[in-house]
Parts: structure tokens; C-alpha cells; sequence
């Protein structure tokens, strides 16, 4: 007979069906947590909304007032702005040779900034950078002249969010070494932004249902009202 863990034992006794309070689900999950590493916060939110229509398909950046914990690479695209993105941290920085990189496979890096300039010779790796979420787009503030600020947030914990086809947006807000009530201001800030965002078209009830999870954790189903 195969042998039932421990960890697996208590996550069966969890009621699948309690909807917690957002800071009584963080408390809980801490209890799943590894010893081995930090762990993240995930959050799974589900809106009432139809992303085949164009103007109801919610994509945005925002920027945690906690940041995420993660560190991230950020590769510039640009000729005439290389001095700054370098003073403002970039950790990777070239015009059409990095292109040329990026085409043979190094894809070394987590978010990418590109000067306007760039985007033509962009599209050389559109396919690359697309299915990964890395292309630049200027509605999401990664195509600018503003390096440095673009640079900085990113570096500051800044996400991205997007609804994926079934309404349900997908984040990370930090991680498990966190205080809790920081957790809590994260997901409270993404919660807000998004109803913020609301398309005009989108009826009926808007937030249908929220679940929290660690990385190896159980998923907790979250009361946002």
C-alpha cells in the first residue's frame, strides 16, 4: 500500500468548500509551505467577462506597493539609450546584436524594454518573445523612451496581468517570507486595479470568484467582496 505523507494527510482534511477570508487563507497556507525554499503567493481571479470581444480582453501592468520578491533581468532593446538603461540596471543592453542573440535562442532575461526605434526590427523576434508573454508593447509601457523609469519599475515589483480565455486573471504577489498583511495590500492592490479596468460592456455580476495557493501549496478559495 502506498504510503499517505503527512503533508498530504492535512491537505485531506481541509474543507474544499470554505471560502476564506484573505488574511485567514495566507495564515493557512503557511502551514503547506516548504522548508527548503520561499515560496510564492499565487492569486487566481475570475471575471465575469467575455475576452473574445475585444474591449473586454484586460491586459495591464501594475506595480505592487510591496513589490514581488523576485528578482528580475530585464534586457533594454535600444541604440541611443544604452548609458541609461546600464545607470538604471538593465542587466542585459544591446540594439540589433542582441536581436540577433535573442533570435539563436538566449533568452536570459524576465521582462523587455525597447526604445520605439526598435519595434521594427522587433519583429525579427516577435515569434520568440510572443509565446512567452516578453514582447514589448507600448499600451503595457515596455515600449518607451522613459528607460530608466520603465527599468525601475520592472526592478520595483512590477506585474503584469492579463485574462487568459476563461476570464481568470493569473498573479504572483509575493512571497511567503512576507509579513502577512503585505501579502494582503498586494492582493488588495490587484483586486482594485481590476475593478478599475472594468469594461463598460462587461454585465452582470464582474468578480466571480478569487483562490489563493502557494507554489506547492493547496488552493484556498478567497471572499474578495
Amino acid at each position: 500500500m502506498k504510503k499517505v505523507t503527512k503533508r498530504k494527510q492535512t491537505w485531506a482534511s481541509l474543507d474544499a468548500n470554505k471560502v476564506y477570508v484573505l488574511t485567514d487563507a495566507v495564515e493557512t497556507l503557511r502551514g503547506f509551505c516548504s522548508s527548503k525554499f520561499d515560496e510564492s503567493l499565487e492569486i487566481a481571479i475570475k471575471l465575469g467577462i467575455d475576452v473574445a470581444k475585444a474591449d473586454q480582453n484586460i491586459r495591464g501592468m501594475l506595480s505592487l506597493p510591496n513589490g514581488t520578491g523576485k528578482k528580475v533581468r530585464v534586457a533594454v532593446f535600444t541604440v541611443n539609450s544604452q548609458d541609461e538603461a546600464k545607470k538604471a540596471g538593465a542587466d542585459v543592453i544591446g540594439g540589433e546584436e542582441l536581436i540577433d542573440k535573442v533570435a539563436n535562442g538566449f533568452l536570459d532575461f524576465d521582462r523587455v524594454i525597447a526604445t520605439p526605434d526598435m519595434m521594427p526590427k522587433m519583429s525579427k523576434v516577435a515569434r520568440v518573445l510572443g509565446p512567452k508573454g516578453l514582447m514589448p508593447n507600448p499600451k503595457l509601457g515596455t515600449v518607451t523612451n522613459n528607460i530608466a523609469e520603465a527599468v525601475a519599475n520592472a526592478k520595483a515589483g512590477q506585474i503584469e496581468y492579463r485574462a487568459e480565455k476563461n476570464g481568470i486573471i493569473h498573479a504572483g504577489i509575493g512571497k511567503m517570507s512576507f509579513a502577512t498583511d503585505k501579502l494582503v495590500e498586494n492582493a488588495n492592490a490587484l483586486i482594485e486595479q481590476l475593478k478599475k479596468v472594468k469594461p463598460a460592456s462587461a454585465k452582470g455580476q464582474y468578480i466571480l470568484g478569487c483562490s489563493v495557493a502557494t507554489t506547492q501549496g493547496p488552493g484556498l478559495k478567497v471572499d474578495v467582496k
